[in-house]
């Protein structure tokens, strides 16, 4: 065979196929799987027909039906045993899956207890067939292994589970779906250590006796189940050659002389009747025209999904298997490389929609398509909307772009749903909630409660980009991959000067009448300071001049302050190198707060910008000093396209983000100055 083999030694599964040395292929590699031969029987010389001895049977299980580590795989391999077809119950019997090593033929091929179950008479005159036997009767331990064509297989995820041959797997695997059995061969190692394969010693007398596997009669032995019919390898061979000829028969009316492939590949690889016939339906049903050049080149159906996963491919997204299913990315790989440009993606799109044009010069027939007006579908009612690719993939490079950006505020605040842009107030509740004792009559006073009110507001920011004509012409794909990653990114630093404008306009609200902002030289960021800061903070009381009861969780500093904050979070003892004191501190404060950075802190275009203040907070869960507020709770941007308005070519974006931000309880925290 030309191509590569494949050849899974280590367990009882051979596949053989061209293997492709693509580097950007996907984990699976594609298969090109070899028809089967055809094969006459030829009966033993003084055998059957003739009275003489009886030739040797074998009875062997040559799948246990498990999990296989196959090579060329990325991960386990499963055969599901009700999706494998068995052409016949005459299957040729090889030694090492050698074509030229015959042994012998099946006669029976079943499945037993979710194995594969196979027994049959060793009938060829070879040497391998000479060398099984003989070592068979020396009591070597013959195990078993299937060669067997891939016609469909699923990926199960990790963490996912299912249900195949009668036993629960467990991902990441593969599980062949659909498979023709085409041989089955002796090996003499397997890693699946439970097949196994025996042989029934002939009525030679002369031959030394040999262990016979469970089952296996000698043939001509009369069948146990039915007495009086002794069977006969020779008719039971020609009704299965009669039923293969009705078979081919059936197969070449349905296929009518038009649908050449359909007829070699249903006689080659076993389809029945009712498949064949599917198969010819579907070949029969009008096809979008390919361009040349941008063909799938028969790797599959170029589907929406798969167009979405060619985009997230030739965008160089990072992980592209965190957005994209694997099979989808697998035929975008084979269909379109890493290359997709972006007039195929509209041309695709508008031959699936009905398109009849090979190339873009009709620039607005295609745009029309494309974007679904005036065209009905032409295969198999099937559409693909260009609209949701383009959203589908703008959206997941907008999210690219947003996380791209600083995150800091979100471990900071606390986050609310709103439902409209109406101002919406928050109560805290406050007053006596300390517990009593109870009197000896039994009765639990009432406490009190009072409130205090903190307001916040959502608004709308949004921003819109366009692809143009020239973008277009250009191919250039990297415009709807580079403009919703614009998009997103411009929504993650607004979102940061929004919240860190009205962080930092705090004057009010840290002060020195609400005991939460400490100033002079012993403010500076180091044990002293921190201590300091540390006992502001546990000494804030409620409105009933009690303690609050929450402890500071986060220090947050702006860049210039990043080392000195994670050496006081993280060492255990800090040196004082000073002329007048060269001794070892221990740091009373190490691993207390977690530390946040935030370059927005710092920065001279900010209102109250400082690169030496920092502050000590509670967890936004306990006691925020800042809220964010996001409408219906939607904390990533949203972006939509379409086509440009008539006095504009092209197609446009618009990202929208509907937040707020306001400052809380002052209580939550307390702000160093780190200068006198």
């Amino acid at each position: 065979m030309p191509s590569d083999t494949i050849a899974f030694n280590d367990h009882p599964l051979v596949i053989r196929a061209h293997k492709t040395a693509d580097a950007d292929t996907p984990s699976h590699k594609s298969l090109s799987l070899t028809a089967e031969a055809e094969f006459e029987f030829i009966a033993a010389a003084g055998g059957d027909a003739g009275g003489g001895a009886a030739l040797p049977r074998f009875r062997m299980v040559a799948y246990t039906g498990g999990p296989m580590k196959v090579s060329g795989w990325r991960h386990p391999v499963v055969i599901d045993l009700a999706g494998l077809a068995i052409p016949s119950q005459s299957r040729p019997i090889r030694f090492g899956h050698d074509a030229a090593a015959g042994v012998g033929h099946t006669s029976a091929v079943t499945v037993e207890d979710g194995k594969l179950v196979a027994s049959g008479v060793v009938s060829r005159d070879t040497h391998a067939a000479k060398e099984v036997v003989a070592s068979a009767r020396n009591g070597f331990p013959w195990q078993a292994s299937v060669g067997t064509s891939v016609e469909a297989f699923e990926f199960l995820r990790e963490n996912q589970s299912a249900t195949v041959n009668g036993r629960e797997v467990q991902g990441p695997l593969n599980i062949v779906r659909r498979a023709t059995l085409g041989e089955i061969s002796f090996v003499d190692l397997g890693a699946d250590g439970s097949t196994t394969a025996s042989i029934a010693a002939s009525g030679d007398a002369a031959a030394a006796p040999v262990q016979a596997a469970p089952g296996a009669a000698a043939a001509g032995a009369p069948d146990a189940s039915n007495p009086g019919n002794p069977s006969n390898p020779v008719m039971d061979l020609r009704a299965q050659m009669a039923a293969e000829t009705d078979r081919i028969s059936a197969i070449r009316r349905l296929c009518a002389g038009q649908h050449g492939q359909i007829e070699s590949q249903a006689i080659r690889d076993g389809w029945d009747t009712t498949r064949t016939e599917l198969e010819v339906l579907r070949a029969s049903r009008p096809k979008a025209p390919e361009a040349p050049g941008i063909q799938s080149h028969g790797r599959g159906p170029v589907t929406q999904k798969v167009l979405e996963a060619a985009c997230i491919l030739s965008g160089r997204m990072e992980s592209p298997e965190k957005h994209c299913d694997e099979r989808d990315l697998e035929a975008a790989s084979r269909a379109f490389g890493r290359t997709l440009g972006l007039q195929e993606l509209l041309l695709h799109a508008a031959w699936t929609n009905g398109y009849t044009g090979r190339t873009f010069r009709d620039w607005q027939g295609v745009m029309d398509a494309a974007f679904g007006r005036g065209i009905e579908a032409s295969v198999g009612g099937s559409t693909i909307s260009i609209a949701g690719i383009l959203s589908t993939v703008a959206n997941k490079f907008l999210l690219d772009g947003f996380y791209s950006v600083e995150r800091t505020w979100r471990n900071i605040c606390a986050v609310r749903s709103v439902t409209d842009f109406k101002t919406v107030t928050s109560y805290r509740l406050t007053g006596n909630d300390g517990y009593e004792k109870v009197a000896p009559g039994g009765e639990i006073k009432h406490g009190t409660l009072g409130e205090e009110s903190y307001s916040n507001k959502a608004d709308t920011y949004a921003l819109m980009l366009a692809i143009d004509r020239t973008d277009i012409y250009n191919d250039d794909l990297g415009a709807i991959t580079s403009v919703p990653r614009k998009l997103g990114s411009g929504s993650g630093k607004t979102i940061n000067e929004v919240f860190w404008s009205a962080f930092m306009n705090n004057a009010a609200f840290f002060s020195v009448a609400n005991k939460n902002y400490v100033t002079g030289a012993d403010t500076a960021l180091g044990v002293d300071g921190l201590t300091k800061a540390e006992v502001a903070f546990m000494d804030q009381v409620d409105t009933d001049g009690k303690p609050i009861g929450v402890l500071p969780q986060i220090l947050l500093v702006p860049t210039a302050l990043s080392a000195m904050g994670s050496q006081l979070f993280k060492s255990l003892e800090l040196r004082d190198n000073t002329a007048g004191a060269k001794y070892p501190l221990t740091n009373p404060h190490q691993g207390k707060f977690r530390v946040e950075v935030s370059r927005y802190l710092g920065n001279p275009k900010f209102g109250g910008n400082s690169t030496k203040a920092w502050y000590l907070l509670a967890d936004a869960n306990d006691l925020p000093v800042v809220e964010m507020a996001f409408l219906n709770g939607q904390e990533s941007p949203t972006i939509e396209t379409a086509e440009q308005t008539f006095n504009r070519l092209g197609i446009q974006m618009r990202g929208y983000h509907d937040f707020g931000v306001a400052l809380q309880d002052p209580r939550g925290g307390v702000k160093a100055k780190g200068e006198a």
